[in-house]
């Protein structure tokens, strides 16, 4: 793209071709007639032929001159059409949030196509991480955090209920929590946790005064929608999240052996940036999250 000539020389020949005037080209573009006499000078220059011949009081183009005022003609229109087109498109419609991994996967993407389906002309950019994002900087809309009760702002979205889960098969092997020593540990290395195998069961472990359990292996993840997918696979026991694993429950693909939940005394919370004030969609995705998590309880 380096040896096309710049926009405005071509504006000054198409100008001079079509009115065989650098005077009448000069008048249109509101530049003097020897600016353009200089135009045509450079760009003749630069594609090494003539484009006019300087007849006395008259200009002519020549044979290139007619080849390359046809080319300049189609692609100026050319321009024209897609400047009108891009201005005439609306501005896209996007919200941006972020999530934690476990949240994006287990519980908002199963529903998300009921948000997509009211709205088709929105566009959703999920950002699944444990990384806590500056809405701002990061030019996000929503944020759903996962932290202590208490320290969220404003009314949770739900509130963490955690118990033991696992495949309908290991289930039938346990009968009270103590049978748990006898099966593997599905854990998740928690962030400045790593040294604290077993801290996402930590609170149900304290509610059975089970805190000293000691189970037979561990696997140990950094997704817990990897832990997860172990536990429907058979694989081990996994601390399961409540209510992102409900569907998960009520479907029979995992079950919960001894029937008992703990609080985990943390729930999600949503958090908005100044930019979602602007942006109508984003606002109504807020209020669906919350429909969603309200129908959920029912």
């Amino acid at each position: 793209m380096a040896d096309l000539p710049p926009l405005d020389l071509l504006r000054s020949f198409e100008a001079a071709a079509r009115t065989l005037s650098f005077t009448g080209a000069a008048g249109e573009l509101f530049v003097t007639q020897s600016a353009v006499s200089r135009q045509i000078q450079q760009l003749e220059a630069s594609l090494g032929v003539m484009l006019f011949e300087r007849r006395h009081r008259a200009l002519a183009l020549t044979e290139a001159g007619r080849i390359y005022q046809r080319a300049v003609v189609e692609s100026l229109e050319r321009l024209r059409d897609a400047g009108a087109r891009v201005r005439s498109s609306p501005a896209p419609r996007q919200i941006a949030i972020t999530t934690t991994p476990g949240f994006a996967s287990l519980w908002l993407i199963p529903r998300l196509a009921r948000f997509t389906a009211d709205h088709p002309l929105v566009d959703v950019r999920v950002s699944a991480t444990l990384e806590v994002l500056d809405l701002e900087r990061s030019r996000l809309d929503v944020a759903v955090r996962f932290v202590p009760i208490g320290r969220g702002s404003g009314a949770p979205l739900f509130e963490e209920t955690v118990m033991p889960l696992c495949s309908p098969p290991v289930a039938a092997a346990l009968r009270e929590p103590g049978d748990l020593v006898g099966q593997t540990l599905l854990t998740v290395d928690l962030p400045h946790q790593a040294e604290a195998p077993t801290s996402d069961w930590e609170p149900w472990l304290e509610v059975m005064h089970l805190s000293d359990l000691r189970m037979k292996n561990t696997l140990r993840f950094t997704q817990y929608p990897d832990a997860v997918a172990a536990a429907v696979a058979g694989q081990g026991v996994v601390i399961g999240r409540l209510p992102l694993l409900r569907e998960l429950v009520r479907s029979g693909q995992l079950v919960a052996p001894f029937g008992e939940g703990a609080a985990s005394r943390r729930g999600y919370f949503i958090e908005t940036s100044r930019r979602a004030g602007h942006n109508a969609d984003a606002q109504d995705f807020v209020r669906w999250l919350r429909a969603e998590a309200e129908a959920a309880r029912r």
